[in-house]
């Protein structure tokens, strides 16, 4: 039954992402891909149903279900290892999962997500006033390198306690985490690295607690050792420190890409208030999601979905820039980019008990940093044709590596 069910391969370049999410929705709403290392997963492109999947207990996230790591078909150096391969509540189930995800939400509340408001403020503020310094002779500065792709490192790691000194390593092993071009060896010697740099982290807090999520996470293990084990504990820390950088950097930059080639959209937005600007954030986390396809699921038996089986034990992806502009959901014009539109449930955050629990903490911070730049430099311009700008080489992330813009002032 399979083999009579599409099957497209997948760039590990991102160079034709929103186009290979088109081929996914017009190729029906359950197709097949292909992945490096000629390893076949299943694509569920239509929005309503990858939300019943989502909730559907029938399926596990835990990567220990997934035929091709049981035959050894994927390997530690796998490619997108990184993103399968962890032991946290993003790959856990039931109970598991709901005890490690009590871990998160228990540290990371709403109380604590409104008190980082001030300080976000603060790091907008400053990244703006020493944006003009990076300008360079040609009148151009990288808004990603020094904006976009700064604003959220900063704020996680204060949130996590991380020490100044090791933050630019831990970017660059999150940063290959993402990344689907890398060689077995790189793979291999990123996973080692990023884990002995994160169990340092966990052991620095150890010997030095403070007021931030790491100590409380010690915390909660020290008061009691069967809430979480030592691997569990790095692995959380996996996963909030790559959902809380990510996410948020192509979130700022998609978004402020998108106005400056959306004039019509840039006037509403910038003759509005925060509605129109909480608008923004939602149209580009629906219309270009920062995370393009997230991995797996794996189905704890034979499932039937629009007609298709299956097979226990394979992989599922969930493509959210494909269901994003799903027209079933968004309606006839799902492709066009209008920051007035009613908004209806998207699944850039994902969904069900899975959902990210960083997801509040993600829109604050671009509700903040987005209108900043506009207020700052109202006539910002993309430097090079929007064709021209080169994505980041990952089948999951969704952004450009650059986004050259001239900072005018009118």
């Amino acid at each position: 039954m399979s083999e009579t069910v599409p099957l497209i391969e997948l760039d590990p370049a991102g160079r034709d992402h929103q186009g290979e999410a088109a081929r996914l929705r017009e190729l029906g709403p359950v197709v097949r891909v292909r992945l490096p290392g000629d390893v076949i997963a299943w694509s569920i492109a239509d929005h309503a149903l990858l939300t019943e999947v989502i909730n559907d207990h029938r399926f596990s996230k835990n990567w220990q279900n997934w035929n091709d790591i049981k035959s050894g078909h994927v390997g530690d150096d796998w490619p997108l290892i990184g993103m399968v391969k962890v032991t946290n509540m993003l790959t856990a189930d039931g109970s598991e999962h709901r005890r490690l995800r009590k871990l998160v939400t228990g540290t990371l509340t709403p109380r604590r997500v409104e008190a980082l408001r001030p300080r976000v403020e603060e790091i907008v503020t400053r990244l703006l006033d020493e944006l003009p310094g990076h300008v360079d002779e040609d009148g151009v500065v990288d808004f990603r390198k020094y904006y976009s792709d700064v604003v959220p490192v900063l704020v996680i790691s204060e949130l996590m306690g991380l020490p100044e000194e090791s933050r630019p390593a831990l970017k660059a092993f999150m940063d290959n985490v993402f990344r689907s071009d890398l060689t077995p060896g790189q793979v291999l010697a990123n996973q080692m690295g990023l884990y002995q740099l994160l169990a340092g982290q966990v052991q620095y807090r150890r010997d030095n607690p403070g007021a931030d999520l790491t100590s409380a996470l010690i915390a909660t293990q020290a008061e009691d050792p069967q809430a979480v084990s030592d691997e569990e504990l790095v692995g959380t820390l996996l996963i909030m420190l790559g959902a809380g950088q990510e996410t948020t950097v192509a979130l700022i930059t998609n978004a402020v890409r998108a106005l400056c080639t959306h004039p019509d959209q840039r006037k509403i937005a910038v003759s509005g208030g925060p509605r129109e600007w909480a608008g923004v954030v939602e149209e580009t986390l629906r219309w270009d999601a920062p995370i393009g396809n997230f991995p797996f699921r794996y189905p704890l038996e034979d499932v039937e979905i629009a007609g298709v089986t299956i097979p226990k034990g394979e992989a599922v992806m969930a493509p959210y820039s494909a269901v994003g502009r799903d027209e079933k959901q968004h309606g006839a014009d799902a492709g066009e980019f209008d920051i007035t539109r009613e908004q209806r449930r998207n699944l850039a955050f994902g969904g069900g008990a899975h959902v990210c629990v960083g997801a509040a903490l993600g829109r604050m911070e671009g509700n903040i940093a987005i209108p900043a730049v506009f207020e700052r430099f109202p006539g910002i311009e993309l430097a090079v044709d929007e064709n021209d700008l080169i994505p980041i080489p990952s089948l999951f992330s969704n952004s450009s590596s650059t986004l050259p813009v001239r900072l005018r002032q009118f």
